[in-house]
């Protein structure tokens, strides 16, 4: 059950595109009507003799690799009657350039038209198809190339052998295809029915022919490092059965005789604290352990744990504890109802050995139920970094045949002498407190009986140990470190007894120093002094110190990039449980990025570890934890809106709230007790709100807030009387929590399960996910009412459900089902329980306080700490927190420059388009740049279409509007982006056609009611249409030879009736410049159309053959 109701800001954004592309198009081409003309054209429009038209061809196939009936698209143009040819030749070992498919046809009258023609290549059997009793011997292909040519030979030439045609052809092209290997082919179908005999001849030989398994018993479950920090969490590993049906029939052979090996590089920290730490073990589909489980216990040993035959568990303990601090190898082998047990040091020489037997058989099937690595619900993880884990499933190897080598050696090595540096630095910090606070303690005891004294030492100056018992040397080597200290007064309340909490303490005050140094203006150019600084206080055991040092050195935030330093301090901040240290290690594994290897179960580790605390975390009112609020830098409405205690915002809602609206009190409440829209997070204020209002207003959602925490206790005196009687009370006014608040209640407090579950189908009913949630858990308890056992199935329903509507808890479950894939309803599917963890882990308070502290530094324009505090965000993988760094970066491009060694703009709009939720303006940002080619980045004109093609999928306009423009500048959209689009095929065809449509989609998706850039671009296209349709009629020239003579003869008759009026005798001599000036006129007239039809095309070709125009957004 959660706390108060939790709102979630929705961010709104207007965009308005400029107007000035749309004007100079319309300004630029004005269609003339009714223009005199002397000369008329032919009805079937010509092409301008001067004009150059370009053969072209090009290939494109939809799957690389060389399938039998593989189709290829082949678009083409000709200027003259053309023959168009299409080769694939193919290398093996042996031989090379051998034609294996050949086609030709000819094109006579689709002059000057792109044609495109789908051809399926048919390849020999035995280059596409396993061996069988027909195929005996099918071939390797090393490759094979595709060829495409044409060329303007007769057409009496089209039966002749043309070899010489590729070099000389008029244009060509080519692309690769992939080989498959032999044994990932399929089985080809015949379709002839074959004689008993020799049936039976294939049946007697098909096992003698020799078969090689496309895929191994050995499989790595981990290539990387991973920062177990003794938790809840850790990597799921599930097997399928093997493909290849020899291994597939001894794995079924060994189920009741298990023989296999695993093989584990491990770092250990310390032993488990209390019971037994996970380091492998096997869950059923019953989600109980099975064979192997090994853990590690309080002591040091490792504890293997064996599923028998006939239904229970059998345990050893080995006689030899595991080293600290050193990295290490455990091997363990099975072999039916032996076990052997190795350690092996870094240089492969074994450190231990023990072998078990046992009488019994034991149960092993691999994949019935999924491996961990770590901790999990059942079980904590162990305090430790895993190396590469390696795993055969079906042999039993000694030590020297494993094959399992530490790969990133350089990291293995940092890791040991970070760890070396920091155990001197704790003994120095523990040694140094004790020195000064035996000093202390002598010095208060003379105090003591002396009064003037005594003041002196409460409050004068406190004194500082000059006189060190530690040599030169380590002195030099640590003199940040002793100059700290001796400015540290230990006799402070936070100072404890403990010398562990000590030494943490020495790391949080060193932290926040450094902190405010760097938060300060000009403060990151102080960073090369901050970070020996940031080492000692990661080496005390605070690890907000760890991350910032991983996020400065992967991103070379005022010093060099250092990979390596990176991915160091990541891992040691995520092994000491900083939460967006581990944030940041499941983002990078669940992107692939920066070196770190795509891993989706390894992503799901860290994940899921911070969406438990995120439940956990919300309801502690304590620590330094906000709201997280998606709040855009590019959104002014959402910016204004941001307030602080004395703000306008705020001091308005007080003012009403204190005059008993209920709105206001309720929002008042929300800000304050969840510390959002900028305001201090403060519990006790909140909650004076919720009573004044819970008791003033009878708001039942006030009302319900104040009694949910008077259950909890949470800023107030628990009072369970009180608080049911205003739970009652919201619940008869009809509020869907409330009634769910009742059921929670009679769960929780009074164990009547009947009476919980009547309130919480009245709850779901009304849509409430929390009562969907605790229905779920009835049924996975066992403790539903009328229905006898656990039932997972029906539980899981009902956390889906919960899910669906938001629910922390139910979503974390869901996430859960679909890393292991125990459950029937949820198949199996990684990445969607990465997405579902990722969600629920990027609402964590902790985060949400990083990502306020650097909004409320931008709105006070403190760059230096807002910089700082979005790199730190943004490195966690959060969306608004990546493209607000990117805007930032470009705001001021002179601090990025200066402070960051990475392309800032580049690599967090990239990382924005990365995302599930991504915005649309990200999506533009980076079409922009693939199409203009940003900075060292190259051109990718296709990539700028698929981004353009997401932001309109998106519903934004823009994206509709850049596609049309790129098919104006004569470039081509793929069909797989229209595809995508759902255009309809048949408009694929034309650039008209495709051109209505997306014009007609963005001035759909745009704002109707006013004046839009999609609007007048639609417009204008109608208008181009309609002209270009009028011009190529033949109405328009007989309309215009029909006025011209009508107007001629009226000319005529009218100049003959004057000159009889001036005089019978003499006539008028009319004015030389006047038939030439008609003449002129009607001769200008005739250029003037002819230029706008020459004008017309000439530009419709240039946009077609150039693409290089830049792309105009808004």
């Amino acid at each position: 059950m959660r706390s108060p109701a939790e709102p979630r800001a929705v961010p709104r954004r207007r965009r308005r595109p400029p107007l000035l592309l749309l004007l100079l198009l319309l300004t630029n081409f004005v269609p003339s009507f009714g223009k005199e003309t002397l000369r008329t054209t032919a009805v079937t429009p010509q092409f301008e003799q001067h004009m150059d038209y370009v053969d072209f061809i090009h290939l494109n196939v939809l799957e690389k690799k060389v399938l039998n009936n593989s189709e290829v698209s082949v678009q083409y143009l000709c200027s003259k009657p053309c023959i168009i040819n299409l080769e694939a030749v193919a290398s093996s070992e042996f031989r090379t350039g051998v034609p294996v498919y050949r086609r030709r046809w000819k094109d006579e009258k689709n002059l000057y038209i792109s044609r495109t023609r789908k051809v399926h290549l048919k390849f020999p059997s035995i280059m596409v198809y396993r061996d069988d009793y027909i195929i005996r011997n099918s071939i390797i292909v090393h490759s094979v190339i595709v060829y495409a040519w044409l060329s303007h030979k007769s057409v009496s030439s089209y039966d002749v052998e043309q070899n010489e045609d590729y070099q000389d052809a008029v244009a060509k092209n080519y692309t690769f295809l992939e080989a498959v290997p032999p044994f990932e082919r399929p089985y080809k179908d015949h379709k002839v029915c074959l004689q008993w005999g020799a049936d039976y001849l294939w049946m007697l030989q098909a096992n003698r022919i020799p078969q090689c398994p496309h895929e191994s018993d050995g499989v790595q479950i981990l290539n990387f490092i991973y920062a177990s920090s003794g938790e809840k969490t850790g990597i799921m590993k599930k097997f399928e059965q093997f493909e290849n049906r020899e291994l597939e029939t001894v794995r079924q052979h060994q189920i009741d005789y298990p023989m296999f090996t695993v093989s584990i590089w491990l770092y250990l920290l310390h032993h488990c604290e209390k019971d037994l730490c996970g380091i492998l073990y096997f869950i059923d589909p019953k989600e109980m352990y099975s064979t192997p489980a090994v853990f590690l216990n309080e002591e040091g040993y490792v504890h293997i744990q064996m599923h028998l035959m006939r239904g229970d568990d059998l345990a050893v303990k080995t006689s030899f504890s595991l080293p600290l601090k050193q990295w290490f190898r455990l091997d363990l082998s099975f072999k039916g109802g032996q076990v052997e047990v190795s350690t092996v040091g870094k240089n492969l020489k074994r450190h231990h050995h023990q072998s078990f037997t046992f009488r019994e058989d034991f149960y092993y099937d691999d994949t019935a139920g999924y491996f961990v690595l770590g901790g999990s619900g059942y079980v904590n993880g162990i305090e430790a970094f895993f190396g590469p884990v390696k795993y055969y499933r079906l042999n039993v190897l000694e030590t020297e045949q494993i094959s399992n080598p530490l790969h990133d050696k350089e990291t293995v090595e940092q890791i040991e002498l970070y760890y070396e540096r920091c155990m001197d630095i704790q003994e120095i910090v523990y040694e140094y407190r004790y020195i000064v606070r035996q000093g202390e303690k002598a010095l208060r005891n003379c105090y003591y009986e002396n009064y003037y004294l005594e003041l002196i030492y409460k409050y004068g100056e406190k004194s500082k140990c000059d006189a060190f018992m530690w040599g030169k040397e380590l002195r030099e080597k640590y003199h940040t470190l002793f100059k700290l200290l001796q400015e540290m007064d230990f006799s402070a309340p936070d100072v404890l007894e403990d010398g562990s909490d000590t030494v943490l303490e020495v790391g949080r005050r060193i932290f926040e120093k450094v902190a405010k140094g760097l938060s300060s203006a000009d403060g990151l150019s102080n960073m090369g002094s901050s970070v020996p600084l940031l080492v000692d206080s990661s080496c005390c055991g605070y690890h907000k110190a760890s991350y910032f040092l991983a996020v400065i050195f992967e991103t070379g935030l005022g010093v060099s990039v250092d990979h390596t330093k990176g991915l160091l301090y990541s891992l040691v901040g995520a092994q000491g449980n900083e939460r967006l240290a581990v944030m940041n290690l499941g983002y990078k594994h669940y992107q692939g990025i920066n070196n770190y290897p795509l891993d989706l179960e390894l992503s799901y580790a860290y994940y899921s570890n911070i969406a438990i605390k995120t439940s956990l975390d919300q309801h502690t009112i304590k620590g330094e934890q906000a709201f997280v609020e998606t709040i855009r830098l590019m959104d002014d409405e959402l910016l204004k809106a941001q307030t602080k205690e004395n703000g306008d915002v705020f001091m308005w809602l007080k003012h009403e709230a204190t005059r008993g609206n209920a709105a206001a009190q309720q929002r008042l409440a929300q800000m304050l007790f969840w510390g959002q829209q900028g305001v201090a997070k403060n519990p006790e204020a909140a909650i004076e709100w919720y009573a004044k209002g819970a008791i003033e207003t009878e708001d039942p959602v006030l009302i319900y807030d104040y009694a949910i925490v008077l259950f909890k206790g949470q800023g107030v005196k628990k009072n369970t009387k009180l608080a049911l009687e205003l739970m009652k009370k919201a619940a008869a006014k009809g509020l869907p929590q409330a009634v769910n608040g009742l059921g929670w209640y009679y769960h929780n407090f009074k164990r009547d399960y009947r009476k919980a579950a009547e309130h919480w189908l009245i709850a779901e009913e009304l849509g409430n996910p929390d009562a969907s949630y605790n229905l779920g858990v009835l049924y996975l308890d066992g403790i539903y009412p009328g229905v006898p056992g656990r039932n997972q199935t029906v539980a899981a329903r009902y956390f889906y459900k919960a899910a669906q509507g938001g629910h922390i808890e139910g979503t974390l479950r869901c996430s859960l089902y679909y890393i292991t894939g125990n459950m029937e309803d949820f198949p199996r599917d990684p990445e969607k329980a990465v997405i579902w963890a990722k969600h629920i882990a990027e609402k964590n308070g902790y985060l949400g306080h990083v990502i306020r502290k650097a909004l409320n530094a931008y709105l006070e324009l403190s760059w230096h700490e807002a910089l700082l505090h979005y790199v730190l965000a943004a490195e966690t993988g959060i969306e608004v927190s990546q493209s607000n760094l990117a805007h930032i970066c470009e705001e001021r491009p002179d601090l990025a420059r200066k402070y960051l060694a990475t392309d800032c703009v580049w690599r967090y709009y990239n990382f924005s388009v990365s995302q599930v939720n991504a915005p649309s303006f990200a999506y533009l940002k980076m079409g922009d740049f693939y199409y203009y080619g940003y900075q060292n980045q190259s051109k990718d004109l296709e990539l700028s279409m698929r981004m353009y093609a997401q932001a309109a999928l998106e519903g934004d306009s823009q994206g509709f509007f850049n596609l049309a423009l790129v098919i104006e500048e004569g470039n081509s959209i793929p069909s797989y982006i229209l595809d995508h689009l759902e255009i309809d095929r048949a408009l694929h065809s034309t650039n008209t056609s495709l051109l209505q449509e997306l014009y007609y989609r963005c001035w759909n998706n745009s704002n109707q009611e006013s004046i839009s850039p999609c609007s007048l671009a639609l417009l204008y296209f109608y208008m181009r249409v309609f002209w270009n349709n009028i011009l190529q009629s033949t109405l328009i020239y007989f309309m215009g030879t029909f006025l011209l003579s009508i107007l001629v003869a009226f000319a005529v008759q009218y100049f003959q009736a004057l000159s009889a009026h001036n005089s019978p005798g003499t006539r008028s001599e009319p004015s030389s410049d006047e038939p030439s000036s008609s003449g002129n006129s009607n001769e200008d007239a005739t250029r003037l159309v002819q230029q706008d039809e020459s004008t017309f095309s000439n530009n419709l070709s240039q946009q077609q053959s150039n693409p290089q125009n830049p792309l105009v957004t808004s």
